[in-house]
């Protein structure tokens, strides 16, 4: 099971996208709030962390890190492997559009 699917329920689709064109109005909506097909969603930035860490096959097999997200920053909880893995994260993180911080103070190194 994906990212996306484990933790929002979603199944990725070929207009699903990390860093989307978007639908609604850009100077009325922050980047942390639009959706993986460019609509309003108010948990949009997690949710593109989640597809962009699905895109990822290194992060396949982590099932016990969680992404959520307090305005434009993403929020890490959970653990990982290893430190090397959560670099990574949080590099990927950072990749996608509407992301100012990746906050990982609630994660634990396995």
């Amino acid at each position: 099971m994906g990212w996306l699917q484990r933790l929002f329920g979603l199944e990725q689709s070929e207009r699903t996208q990390v860093n989307p064109t978007t639908d609604v109005n850009r100077q009325t909506t922050p980047p942390e709030r639009i959706g993986l097909n460019g609509e309003y969603d108010q948990s949009g930035l997690a949710k593109r962390v989640a597809l962009a860490f699905d895109q990822d096959p290194d992060l396949d097999d982590i099932d016990t890190l969680w992404v959520a997200q307090t305005g434009s920053t993403v929020v890490l909880k959970g653990k990982v492997p290893s430190q090397d893995i959560l670099t990574k994260m949080v590099s990927i993180a950072h990749g996608v559009d509407g992301s100012t911080d990746i906050d990982t103070t609630e994660v634990n190194i396995e």
